[in-house]
C-alpha cells in the first residue's frame, strides 16, 4: 500500500471538484473591506488571502477549482483572473469564478451552503466523485489529498477539517464533538458555551470551514435543505448538525506532518489579528513559511524594480531592520523597524516607520512617525504626519483597535481613491 499511495490519493484528487466561498464582507476587518471582499485583502508582503486556498489546491493536484463570489468583488475577480489563468483548460483544469447570478432563485447568496446549491448544475457539469468545499478568508498550507485519503478510508459521507482553539475563541466557531474513531457526534455554530476536548478543558475543536463530500451525497442534502424552510442555508449551523445524527460524518485533525502537532492555521478577520499574522511573518523562524519551494504560495506577480534603499548620512540613512521589504519600496533616508512593507511602497527622509503593516501603492511624506499602525493600499501621508502615539487623537480620525492597532485609509486622509460622488 505505501508505494500505491501517492497514485492512490492522485486518483482522488483528480476526481475532485473545488470550490472556495469567497462572497463575504468580513466586516470585523472594518474599513480594509469597505471597498473589497475579504479574500482579496492583501497578506504577507505580495499576496491576498485568497491566494492560500488556490495555491493548497494546486499543491495538493486539485485542478478543477471555482470561486463563488459576491460582495464587493472587483477587486477579487480581477486578481484571480490576472493571476490564476495558467490552468490548461484543454486537459481539464481551471480556476472559474461563480458570481452570485440567481440562476435557482431570485435571492442572492444567502448562507454558505446556498452558495453551493445555487451552482450545483455547474458543478453536476463537472461530475465530481468528491466536492471540497472551502473557505475562502483563512491563511494556512494543507494537503488536501490528505484529508481525501482519510475521508475515502473512513468511508465517510461528509469529513470536516478542524483544529483545537483555545475555549475563550471557540464562540467564533463551528465546535464539535467526536467520538474515538474521529466520528462527529455533535456539532454546534458559534455556540455561547464550546464544549471542550474531552480531558483538555482548555480547547474546544473547531471547524476550518473545510468539508469533503461524496458528490452524489451532497447534491442530495443540499436539495433537501433547499427545501427545508426553517433552513437559513448554511453549513454550520443547518446541514452538519442535521447529517450527524444518520450520516458518517468524520473530523480530520490539521496537523503539521513531521511533528503531529496541531499546524499553522489563522482566521485574519480582525484588524488585530490581520495585524500580529503580518507581522509573524518577519520573525527569525515563522510557523507561516512562506520561503518553502516545496509548497509554494501562488499569486499575480507585478513587475516592480527590486527594493532600494538610499542614504546613508547620520539621522538620514535608509535601512530596514527586522522587517520585509516587498519589490518597487523606496527607502529614502527612512529607518523601518519591526514592519513589512508591500510593493510599491515609498518612505521618504527622516521618516520612521515600527511596527507597522503598510499595503501597497503607499506613499509616506518626510518627517513621519508611524507606530503599530495599518495604511491600506494608496494612502498617502503628508510631510510631518505622527499616528500610533496619541490614541484618543488617532481615534478622532482613524480606527484604533482594542490592542491599539490604529487602521488608515485613503477615505480617513481626505483621499478618495473611488469617485463615487
Amino acid at each position: 500500500m505505501e508505494n500505491e499511495e501517492p497514485r492512490f490519493v492522485s486518483r482522488l484528487t483528480k476526481n475532485t471538484f473545488a470550490i472556495i466561498l469567497a462572497g463575504g464582507r468580513g466586516s470585523r476587518l472594518k474599513q480594509l473591506t469597505d471597498w473589497r471582499a475579504k479574500p482579496a485583502v492583501p497578506f504577507g508582503g505580495k499576496f491576498r488571502i485568497i491566494d492560500f486556498p488556490l495555491s493548497n489546491c494546486v499543491n495538493s493536484g486539485i485542478r478543477r477549482v471555482a470561486v463563488a463570489t459576491q460582495y464587493k468583488a472587483h477587486s477579487l475577480i480581477g486578481h484571480v483572473q490576472r493571476g490564476w489563468s495558467f490552468f490548461r483548460p484543454e486537459l481539464g483544469e481551471f480556476v472559474e469564478l461563480l458570481p452570485a447570478q440567481q440562476r435557482l432563485q431570485e435571492s442572492w447568496y444567502t448562507g454558505t451552503a446556498d452558495a453551493v446549491y445555487q451552482n450545483l448544475d455547474i458543478i453536476r457539469t463537472h461530475d465530481p466523485e468528491y466536492v471540497l468545499i472551502l473557505a475562502g478568508d483563512h491563511i494556512y498550507k494543507m494537503d488536501y489529498g490528505q484529508m481525501l485519503a482519510h475521508h475515502v478510508l473512513k468511508d465517510a459521507d461528509m469529513t470536516v477539517a478542524c483544529l483545537e482553539v483555545p475555549i475563550e475563541q471557540a464562540k467564533a466557531f463551528g465546535v464539535m464533538s467526536a467520538d474515538d474513531d474521529g466520528r462527529v457526534v455533535k456539532f454546534s455554530e458559534k455556540p455561547e458555551n464550546p464544549e471542550a476536548v474531552a480531558g483538555n478543558p482548555d480547547v474546544a475543536l473547531a471547524s476550518m470551514g473545510v468539508y469533503i463530500f461524496n458528490a452524489k451525497f451532497l447534491y442530495e442534502q443540499l436539495i433537501k435543505d433547499a427545501d427545508t424552510t426553517s433552513s437559513s442555508r448554511d453549513f454550520g449551523k443547518d446541514m452538519i448538525p442535521s447529517l450527524i445524527k444518520q450520516y458518517k460524518v468524520h473530523a480530520f485533525p490539521f496537523r503539521n506532518d513531521v511533528t503531529g502537532k496541531q499546524a499553522y492555521w489563522r482566521d485574519v478577520g480582525t484588524v488585530d489579528s490581520f495585524w500580529s499574522a503580518n507581522l509573524e511573518l518577519i520573525g527569525i523562524t515563522p510557523e507561516l513559511n512562506l520561503y518553502d519551494k516545496e509548497w509554494p504560495i501562488w499569486t499575480y506577480q507585478e513587475q516592480h524594480p527590486p527594493a532600494k534603499f538610499v542614504f546613508d548620512d547620520d539621522g538620514r540613512r535608509g535601512m530596514a531592520v527586522d522587517s520585509m521589504v516587498s519589490g518597487g519600496c523606496l527607502i529614502s533616508g527612512a529607518y523601518i523597524k519591526h514592519s513589512l512593507l508591500f510593493s510599491n511602497v515609498s518612505v521618504h527622509s527622516f521618516s520612521i516607520v515600527e511596527d507597522s503593516v503598510i499595503l501597497p501603492d503607499v506613499e509616506i511624506g518626510r518627517n513621519c512617525r508611524l507606530t503599530k499602525v495599518i495604511l491600506d493600499k494608496g494612502c498617502v501621508l503628508p510631510p510631518g504626519t505622527v499616528i500610533g502615539e496619541n490614541h484618543e487623537e488617532d481615534a478622532k480620525k482613524f480606527h484604533v483597535s482594542p490592542e491599539g492597532v490604529v487602521l488608515v485609509t485613503p477615505i480617513m486622509l481626505g483621499q478618495n481613491l473611488h469617485h463615487v460622488r
